[in-house]
């Protein structure tokens, strides 16, 4: 048996190595999550303009969809990222670099999700509905992303909390 093999790892026990592997390996474990749910929304969204009532379109929701579709595509793009860059960089000794860059492709990523969640919701929702109802619905769901994504985070971060 490993002389460590019971030992719960901190970031002060482990050695730069394996803090290094432990934390590549947890991005890559968390693009995993993302990643469906990104591909089937980019997808929904790709079909779209050939569903017939796409035609009774305004101007305004053919733009709005014109910009969910690009969100969606720079998001796809930055959720992928971090594993080509880590792939390219194999064997390169550039891992600090990958966890730096590829968590900021991460983050970007889901920020760009958020905004192709909320553009795909605003489209659908103001298909059927008119006035603030739409809009409504949308700064819900857009306060609840940045809660849930960045908030709760970045507030138990600025108060220094580590468990």
């Amino acid at each position: 048996m490993h002389p460590n093999a019971n030992r719960t790892p901190s970031d002060a026990e482990e050695d730069a190595q394996e803090q290094r592997n432990r934390q590549l390996q947890e991005l890559l474990n968390e693009l995993r999550v993302a990643m469906p749910g990104v591909q089937v929304l980019f997808g929904f969204l790709l079909t779209v303009p050939f569903q017939q009532r796409f035609a009774q379109t305004s101007d305004a929701q053919k733009t709005l969809y014109v910009v969910t579709l690009c969100s969606a595509a720079l998001a796809t793009a930055l959720l992928i990222g971090p594993s080509a860059l880590h792939r390219v960089t194999f064997r390169a000794r550039q891992k600090d670099f990958v966890i730096q860059f590829g968590t900021w492709e991460f983050l970007a990523g889901i920020a760009a999700l958020a905004v192709t969640m909320c553009g795909a919701v605003l489209l659908v929702v103001s298909f059927l509905f008119s006035g603030p109802t739409p809009i409504a619905i949308v700064a819900v769901l857009a306060v609840v992303y940045l809660a849930l994504w960045f908030g709760i985070g970045v507030w138990r971060r600025l108060r220094g909390k580590s468990a």
